[in-house]
């Protein structure tokens, strides 16, 4: 037993009481001798065997008798937890933008096993061997920027992380990016036998796009149906092997891609059009991706005005857009498809509308041959090159929109499979506490993994109980304690201490031209979509597809995280509403109820008044 070293007491007065401090000589006395002791603990065991559970009690003493003032059960015990972090793998700089805008949860851990073999399947052309181009901090799916810039430095291709940039957002003046502990040539010894294969890979799956895009959704029903009918965790393992994986491993090769045809052409197009005719034509000309087939970013919320307007049945939009939603790669969550209440929930936010989606498409029409017109008056002869060029831009947005639906419609393939393992072993949600390998095993008989599952259940909450930590994350991070800061910042942290200074202003990229004033509206996530009411901005850390319901009804949209590449403005600029993505610190300076300025063409956001 330890005597604690007690400084102060507290002493009765005429007038009530006083603290004094502790003669010396009683500071470090026991106040109990051991019999004394043993009694107390005897009845602090009565206790906990009254109430069934450990109690916090608080005592007194007085006239050599005990007497019990209070107890309550004790709250504060901390279950045992693993550490779920990334970062502690080296001096990197880490991003939650782009895909971690699509993965917006702490992950379970099948789903965080399920992410990497996406990864390795998927992004394969950003990965430089021996290092981690993803990771895992406190449960939180980033993407190691050190690693793309790195590879960007040792090519000599500095000037293309404009291009890196336009996917991930911008870096805050002055944060300077570590690289990785290689020299230069080694970098290219290991990255160019990838790049080559990459290329080869790329043109095979071109290849086949076509015909995976026209049997996907058929060929996900059938798996799905295959699924439920399956008897036995063996012959769910098998079909795994046999089908399962096969199927989401040419989902996320067909994505990678579609994502790697016409980087550079994506970019170019863009910047060339922003310097001939301004921010406001240039966005304008370039939208029009939704005219040539549905874009599927706008998928869920034109199947909503479908499903309203009585042209598809409920069954209808479940089948073909059941699988999009706010946290479509985290596999423990029910998709809208599976979900009545979501679409009822979306149906009614339909309802109050400020403009049905068809009409705002219809204006952004209007401007966009406006636009088109004031370029052929301008540049006649470049009017047909410009032309095909757009439209080559619209052709690649749709097939990455339209692959990306796709692998996430093998998503719902995955979280059939995995309540369906539930099912089988017994197990029920207890199987999303386990890894890939270690749920595989349990269907084959090996249930010795199931003894973690509590400890990871426990690590799980006490993560997903933090807020969002910082897009940007350079160094060592401790989400806890980063979490208990009073002065923490949801933009950046960097752990080598030299600091980014905040910006007082509001400022990010033009994620979709046109100005308006009006309240925003801060919201946390997609669940409470409907505090957005129409003509409000919305403002709010990320937005992916799950968010496109919302966007009919906003004056503007707002975000901490994205770019020019990212759902929001893509979204935003189909629909001509202003949009200013990636400013890092809206929802840290703008308030709920506050009345603001958003410029989607300078890319500014200002306080009125």
């Amino acid at each position: 037993s330890q005597v604690g070293d007690k400084t102060v007491m507290t002493v009765r007065t005429s007038d009530g009481t006083r603290e004094e401090p502790v003669p010396e000589e009683l500071r470090g006395r026991p106040v109990l001798d051991k019999r004394q002791a043993v009694e107390l603990a005897a009845i602090g065991a009565r206790i906990q065997e009254l109430y069934g559970t450990p109690m916090d009690v608080e005592w007194a003493r007085s006239g050599g008798a005990f007497a019990i003032v209070q107890a309550r059960p004790i709250t504060g015990l901390k279950p045992q937890v693993e550490e779920w972090n990334d970062s502690l793998k080296g001096d990197y700089l880490w991003t939650g933008g782009n895909l971690g805008e699509a993965i917006p949860d702490v992950m379970t851990p099948l789903t965080w096993s399920l992410v990497r073999l996406f990864i390795r399947e998927a992004m394969s052309a950003s990965a430089l061997p021996g290092f981690d181009l993803v990771g895992n901090i406190g449960g939180r799916f980033y993407m190691n920027l050190s690693v793309v810039h790195s590879i960007a430095a040792a090519l000599g291709m500095r000037g293309r992380l404009s291009a890196v940039e336009q996917v991930f957002g911008k870096l805050p003046p002055g944060l300077d990016v570590p690289q990785v502990p290689l020299p230069r040539w080694e970098i290219i010894k290991r990255v160019i036998p990838l790049a080559i294969d990459i290329q080869r890979r790329v043109r095979r799956n071109l290849k086949g796009m076509r015909a995976f895009l026209a049997t996907s959704q058929r060929r996900c029903e059938e798996l799905r149906a295959t699924i439920a009918a399956t008897g036995s965790g063996p012959e769910l393992a098998d079909l795994w092997e046999r089908e399962i994986r096969p199927h989401l491993v040419t989902s996320c090769r067909m994505l990678e891609a579609a994502g790697r045809q016409g980087g550079a052409t994506l970019v170019w197009t863009r910047d060339r059009l922003r310097k001939m005719m301004g921010e406001v034509d240039a966005e304008a000309m370039l939208t029009g991706v939704n005219s040539g087939g549905e874009l599927a970013s706008l998928g869920p919320v034109m199947g909503l005005s479908k499903l309203a307007r009585g042209e598809i049945t409920r069954e209808e939009f479940a089948r073909t857009y059941g699988h999009r939603g706010p946290h479509e790669f985290e596999v423990s969550i029910p998709r809208p498809g599976e979900d009545p209440e979501w679409i009822d929930a979306q149906l009614a936010g339909l309802r109050d509308l400020r403009a049905d989606t068809e009409a705002l498409l219809a204006r952004q029409q209007q401007a966009r041959d406006a636009a088109w017109a004031r370029f052929a008056e301008r540049y006649p002869r470049q009017l047909a090159r410009m032309r095909a060029r757009v439209q080559r831009w619209n052709a690649v947005v749709r097939d990455r929109e339209d692959t990306r639906s796709e692998n996430m419609r093998a998503f719902w393939v995955l979280r059939a499979f995995a309540v369906r393992a539930g099912e089988l072993t017994g197990q029920g949600d207890d199987v999303f506490f386990l890894y890939l390998d270690e749920l595989l095993a349990l269907l084959r008989g090996d249930p010795s993994a199931l003894e973690k599952v509590p400890v990871r259940r426990a690590t799980h909450e006490r993560y997903a109980a933090l807020p969002i930590y910082p897009a940007l994350i350079v160094g060592h991070f401790d989400p806890v304690r980063w979490a208990a800061d009073p002065d923490r910042r949801a933009d950046v942290y960097d752990a080598r201490g030299t600091g980014v200074p905040v910006s007082d202003t509001v400022k990010g990229f033009p994620g979709a031209p046109g100005i308006v004033e009006g309240i925003a509206r801060v919201i946390s996530g997609p669940e409470e979509g409907d505090r957005l009411k129409p003509g409000e901005i919305l403002v709010t850390t990320l937005t992916n597809v799950g968010w496109t319901p919302m966007f009919p009804r906003a004056a503007a949209v707002v975000t901490d995280m994205g770019a020019p590449l990212s759902h929001a403005s893509i979204v935003a600029r189909e629909l001509g509403i202003p949009a200013v993505v990636g400013t890092g610190n809206a929802t840290m300076r703008l308030h709920d109820g506050d009345r603001i300025r958003v410029d989607g063409e300078r890319g500014t956001v200002e306080l009125l008044g």
